[in-house]
């Protein structure tokens, strides 16, 4: 399995208006815990669903699916792991969308999506693939990178990516060094599945074919 290619597009002021009204209406409406509570990311609380809700949006609006109604962070994964559910070679895969920040996209081999054992290991989740966005910002806008997605079961069967258990350190390419806090898994960038690209997604606004590093 390798990322052969990953495309970009730009998302529009409309989608950024509507991720963040979801996120505004959500905090309010919908006293649900996050997953990041009790740590020190929780401040960044509104930041960090508007980041997921933005992702959810510009895919569905890609792939042409009905877009979210909700913004949700919770510890207890009331979608059960399904965020979307897209047909790839004649088969319906569900799909748990994983989007973050990021300063460009320029990736390199070394640069890797984590999932938390927690989630994927979770015996009620729907799961079959988890695809990664990545946002920075463009302008006024973001620009969105499909990168690809990883199947579950190749994860779990250890045909790619690795575990690390909690208390595991990791150095950086830089020789700073981390450690996890929960067991963790890591997939390299490079060994997603390169997104599928429609004629659809081919003809919006920002498209272009990029190449990891």
């Amino acid at each position: 399995m390798r990322n052969d290619y990953f495309f970009q597009l730009h998302t529009t002021a409309e989608q950024i208006d509507y991720a963040k009204h979801l996120v505004e209406h959500s905090l309010l409406h919908h006293k649900i815990p996050n997953i990041w509570d009790g740590t020190n990311r929780e401040k960044e609380t509104v930041e960090l669903r508007f980041t997921g809700t933005l992702g959810e949006v510009v895919f569905a609006d890609a792939y042409q699916l009905a877009r979210p109604l909700r913004s949700f962070g919770a510890e207890d994964g009331q979608d059960y792991g399904k965020d979307f559910e897209l047909k790839i070679n004649q088969q319906v895969r569900r799909f748990d969308l994983k989007t973050m920040r990021r300063k460009n996209n320029q990736f390199y081999q070394n640069y890797v999506l984590n999932i938390p054992a927690s989630q994927l290991l979770r015996t009620t989740s729907q799961t079959d693939d988890y695809f990664h966005i990545s946002l920075h910002t463009y302008q006024t806008v973001f620009v969105a990178s499909f990168i690809g997605y990883a199947p579950k079961k190749a994860i779990i069967n250890g045909e790619i990516g690795q575990i690390y258990e909690a208390g595991a350190w990791r150095i950086r390419n830089n020789g700073t060094k981390f450690q996890f806090l929960a067991a963790t898994y890591e997939i390299p960038l490079w060994q997603l599945h390169s997104p599928p690209i429609t004629p659809f997604i081919a003809q919006q606004e920002g498209f272009a074919l990029k190449h990891i590093l």
